[in-house]
């Protein structure tokens, strides 16, 4: 059974920054391609970024794109979210995720942890 924790969130001013962190648990995370979801207050579910098994592809939204940065350490399991310059519409519930076929789909998630970022 694959298990996927975050942790990190908090809440920081405008222009902040926060670090999460996503570590899983379970599985062979060296063949799962990983991701950053978020889910905002009254808001649908949105993408943040991806990242391949290896860590040389990312891919982000234009949202977050110069200053959201994911990466991963497949030695300690564990996938991040640097998360810069941030703004109030960045607060959400940020959920990392697995795809753990390499079908495009992510089918693993963890619980969330909450961002909020106050002006």
């Amino acid at each position: 059974q694959v298990q996927l924790v975050e942790s990190g969130g908090g809440s920081v001013l405008t222009g902040g920054s926060l670090r999460l962190s996503c570590v899983v648990s379970g599985g062979t995370f060296r063949n799962y391609n990983m991701g950053w979801f978020r889910q905002g207050p009254g808001k649908e579910r949105e993408f943040v970024a991806k990242i391949s098994l290896s860590g040389v592809s990312t891919f982000y939204p234009n949202s977050v794109k110069g200053r959201f940065t994911i990466s991963r350490d497949n030695d300690k399991n564990t996938v991040y979210l640097q998360m810069n310059k941030l703004k109030p519409e960045d607060t959400a519930d940020y959920f990392c995720a697995a795809d753990r076929h390499g079908l495009g789909s992510f089918d693993s998630w963890g619980q969330g942890t909450q961002v909020t970022v106050s002006s």
